[in-house]
């Protein structure tokens, strides 16, 4: 996979101080809604950290359409799906290999890296890390500027153009800001290690575990076990930023 940011500039100094700031504040999201929540209390990096595992093999293209289908449902993007600006919280890709003509079918949001470009180009501090892993936009805070999407080499920010209407309460918006997959967040927040994404829960189905989330800190968890018994890869390893999903079969 290729980008015209495969030579960014991270600047760690930077990137540790917005960690702090996002380990300490509390982003409320719209007055009286307390939607992000930092981490559970108690819980340090070391212990508690939320990925996903892909397993490229189990999903054909219709499952990618219903993983992107199911994240637009679940967020209320619905209403934008037809315009050529649409916020797109999950990307189908398709990879071909030049050999044989083979055709494999992913999905592409965001990677919640452990060291996210993101968080440290925004002057702003709207994008930060929470203390379990995931990477989120401060709606408040955020000032449009797209720094972060230009950062990003995964190509998994959305900028929203349109004027909203019929939000959902679990996914608050905001024309003019960006946003991208939250790993379900409010569903985390509620269920914790029982927690199922909305494209997991569209693919996992009749006993099969297509998409799997869960904590990679913990070795007891299942992401862990089929990490260690399959492996898997992270896209764009070459950038040192270990991102929380991970995919199997590429």
């Amino acid at each position: 996979m290729t980008t015209e940011l495969d030579n960014i500039e991270l600047r760690p100094a930077r990137r540790r101080f917005l960690k702090g700031v996002a380990a300490l504040a509390t982003t409320l999201i719209a007055p009286g809604v307390m939607l992000y929540k930092t981490a559970a209390a108690g819980t340090s990096d070391r212990q508690l950290r939320w990925g996903l595992l892909i397993d490229t093999n189990a999903l054909s293209e219709a499952d990618v359409d219903a993983c992107v289908d199911a994240c637009q449902r679940e967020h209320g993007l619905k209403a934008e799906a037809d315009s050529t600006t649409a916020a797109q919280w999950i990307r189908k890709v398709k990879l071909t290999d030049v050999e044989s003509g083979h055709e494999r079918f992913l999905p592409m949001m965001c990677q919640h890296c452990e060291d996210p470009p993101c968080v440290d180009v925004c002057p702003t501090g709207a994008s930060f890390k929470r203390a379990d892993g995931i990477v989120l936009v401060n709606k408040h805070t955020c000032i449009g500027c797209r720094y972060c999407m230009m950062a990003c080499p995964y190509k998994a920010r959305s900028f929203i153009h349109e004027n909203l209407k019929d939000q959902l309460a679990v996914a608050p918006r905001g024309k003019g800001t960006v946003e991208s997959c939250t790993l379900c967040v409010h569903r985390v927040d509620r269920d914790g290690a029982n927690a199922v994404p909305a494209c997991a829960e569209a693919v996992n189905r009749d006993g099969r575990r297509a998409i799997l989330f869960g904590n990679l800190n913990d070795p007891q968890s299942e992401i862990s076990q089929r990490l260690r018994e399959l492996g898997a890869v992270r896209l764009r390893a070459d950038m040192g930023l270990n991102p929380g999903v991970r995919y199997q079969g590429l």
